[in-house]
């Protein structure tokens, strides 16, 4: 019997395996025809083989029912009703199991996190990185979507629950983050007024910028890449995690790498998790940011710091370094 496999647990599954399953057009389309059909079937959804399951999902695995009679509650598995599937939205994970892709769980999700942790997920699944639940984030060689694939996948699904949420938090998701802490950079600057942000114009994420053929021996390198990049302004902000970093031939290379921007003619901001976590500190950064992006800060006191810490709370407590 299919089971298929959504919100919390198809997310876990897709932090693990990352886009090697993700599969094409075709591949969706049937797996969402079995899937069709398992939420028709008679009987409860259950897991065989000594609680046999996918990888990375943990118990309960949460999984999707076709009507209200076949709900389920037990130590193995818990359950949501969906009466319908949208077209091509599930993968086959194989031997059983029928995935959410990730444009689904981001649907999904919508309903039970806040605005801002959305939007976190938004940075992730459409970046190079994923979470774990114990530990440091894990780099991933590729995306599982895009900005455009969610915004796409949502507005052709409506009178789903939290789609109007979904789409408010697509306004402010972005292509391309590497890390957490680029996200939240990301989202401490440029996150508008209302949501805590200082509203500085979004910047292009691990942006490629060429070397002139003319400088190529004084700079030593073709290219570099930047964390977070305002070409107009010439200006890169990065983040300084030892870390990831700790390796003498890592640091060598981004030592060599921030030479190089600075050669070619741009201002370089690196920036501390110390500096992140004192308010004060990243106020100053902030401030800097936008002189340097035209940017003029008219934000109103108290209400714009009231929103402000409430954001930095949301964002940066799950961040921090264990006691």
């Amino acid at each position: 019997m299919d089971v298929v496999v959504g919100y919390e647990s198809a997310l876990a599954f897709w932090r693990t395996v990352g886009p090697s399953l993700l599969g094409d057009g075709k591949a969706r389309r049937n797996a969402t025809l079995r899937a069709q059909k398992a939420l028709a079937a008679e009987g409860r959804p259950r897991l065989e083989g000594g609680n046999r399951r996918p990888a990375g999902c943990t118990l309960p695995v949460h999984v999707l029912v076709g009507r209200d009679a076949m709900r389920v509650r037990t130590k193995s598995v818990a359950s949501s009703v969906c009466s319908s599937l949208p077209q091509r939205s599930v993968v086959d994970a194989g031997t059983g199991f029928l995935i959410c892709s990730p444009e689904f769980v981001f649907l999904q999700m919508a309903a039970s996190l806040t605005l801002v942790q959305l939007i976190q997920l938004g940075f992730e699944l459409c970046g190079t990185y994923s979470l774990a639940e114990n530990g440091p984030a894990r780099t991933r060689r590729a995306p599982l979507t895009a900005v455009a694939k969610l915004k796409a996948f949502v507005e052709a699904n409506q009178n789903v629950p939290g789609r109007v949420k979904a789409l408010r938090a697509l306004r402010y998701c972005m292509d391309g983050s590497a890390s957490p802490m680029e996200t939240t950079l990301v989202l401490l600057l440029c996150l508008p007024y209302g949501l805590g942000g200082y509203g500085i114009e979004r910047p292009f994420l691990n942006y490629r910028i060429d070397a002139p053929l003319g400088m190529r021996k004084a700079t030593d390198r073709s290219y570099c890449k930047a964390d977070l990049c305002w070409p107009k302004a010439k200006l890169c902000v990065e983040y300084d995690s030892k870390e990831y970093h700790l390796e003498p031939e890592r640091q060598e290379s981004d030592s060599r790498r921030r030479n190089t921007l600075v050669a070619l003619g741009f201002t370089m901001m690196v920036v501390s998790w110390g500096q992140i976590a004192d308010s004060g500190a990243f106020n100053r950064l902030a401030q800097q940011v936008a002189r340097k992006t035209g940017k003029r800060l008219r934000y109103k006191d108290p209400g714009f710091t009231r929103k402000h810490l409430a954001l930095r709370d949301e964002l940066l407590d799950p961040l921090r370094p264990p006691c």
